[in-house]
């Protein structure tokens, strides 16, 4: 017998220095002390509570605001990386023909028309490669743009509802959506005018005139020595007003047609239902978010002086002005078509990989 209870004393001792977690070590002796005689429970109690301390830390780490937005980040570095060529396509329609720069670019000179003739007329001229011209910019926009636009919008919508365990009536899901994407957006707005003017330089240099910038660095630079910092955010209220329009659509559409689906349609949430509704939030964001996209990118690619003034447009409504009256309505939805073809899978990318990474770590669902 005192051999048996010094044996038994020996092993919880031995527990106890083994283990560095102070909570592991109470129970180890509280083990001990109850069933001193079972071996098995003693060492099998330390190990089950171990793995129960564990889990809720995972948890919280997963589900933190850091981890979403850099989850976020990758997601929509996915998407853009896969889109991009639509992007670039759709910014050489926006431009092309543009009646305010008729001084310096002649419409004889333009090379592209519709939205396929333009895909294979920059792999034909300029190489296949090109057509992610731009891409870097792209990509650091998102560090900003992706992970503010999803956090702040989690935040939000945990604010309006018992910590976002609720569904969002449609107005509150509006309101956190137009907010989101607005603040975001104008955060990210110095590396959006960069990637727009990196993506123009091809056509450029086709049309014989010279390069304006050789880089994303090179046109950071340039755009600072002539308008300062302040220039950084040139165009950045039409590229507000279409990141809040846009949002609008993307994420209150398809938050409330996929819940119509299931529901009308007894689906379940599938694949499916992601890709119907993601077809219709980027249809909707694009008919709510190209007239402003249009004004935007004519306004980020316009000339300026030394000051950083732009030559074609005074801000704007001038540019929406000077679009309507010399180029009619249906100027505003120039690149509708890619622009609408890359919001779809574009979102369906993003949230399909956003979710699944969100899972393989043990988040919960978004």
């Amino acid at each position: 017998m005192p051999a048996a209870a010094a044996t038994a004393a020996a092993a919880i001792a031995t527990a106890s220095v083994s283990s560095p977690d102070g909570s592991t070590v109470a129970t180890s002796v509280a083990a001990g002390t109850t069933a001193a005689s079972s071996k098995a429970n003693s060492n099998n109690s330390p190990a089950s509570s171990g793995r129960h301390q564990l889990r809720p830390v995972k948890y919280d780490y997963a589900d933190s605001f850091a981890c979403t937005y850099v989850v976020s980040v990758v997601a929509a570095s996915i998407a853009e990386l896969a889109t991009y060529p639509l992007d670039l396509t759709k910014t050489r329609l926006q431009i092309q023909g543009e009646a305010a720069n008729v001084a310096t670019a002649s419409r004889t000179n333009m090379q592209y028309r519709g939205m396929v003739a333009t895909a294979f007329g920059i792999v034909r001229e300029e190489g296949a490669l090109r057509l992610w011209q731009g891409v870097t910019p792209a990509l650091y926009r998102h560090v900003v743009y992706s992970g503010v636009r999803i956090c702040s919008y989690d935040l939000m919508r945990k604010e309006f509802t018992q910590n976002g365990t609720q569904a969002l009536p449609v107005w509150k899901s509006a309101l956190c959506g137009v907010t989101a994407g607005a603040v975001a957006q104008w955060l990210a707005s110095p590396a959006d005018l960069v990637k727009v003017q990196i993506q123009m330089e091809g056509r450029r240099r086709l049309m014989g005139e010279a390069p304006r910038v050789h880089g994303a660095a090179h046109a950071f630079r340039e755009i600072v020595n002539r308008g300062g910092i302040k220039g950084l955010w040139k165009g950045s209220i039409p590229n507000v007003q279409r990141a809040a329009l846009v949002n609008l659509g993307d994420l209150t559409t398809y938050d409330t047609i996929k819940h119509l689906i299931m529901h009308r349609l007894q689906m379940p949430d599938c694949h499916t239902v992601h890709v119907l509704a993601s077809i219709c939030a980027g249809f909707v964001a694009a008919i709510m978010g190209t007239p402003a996209d249009v004004v935007k990118t004519r306004i980020m690619n316009q000339p300026t002086d030394e000051l950083g003034r732009g030559l074609l447009y005074r801000g704007s409504v001038d540019c929406l002005r000077q679009t309507v009256g010399k180029e009619g309505f249906v100027a505003l939805y120039k690149g509708f078509l890619p622009c609408w073809i890359r919001m779809a899978p574009w979102s369906l990318t993003f949230w399909l990989s956003f979710e699944q990474i969100r899972k393989m770590i043990g988040a919960s669902s978004y």
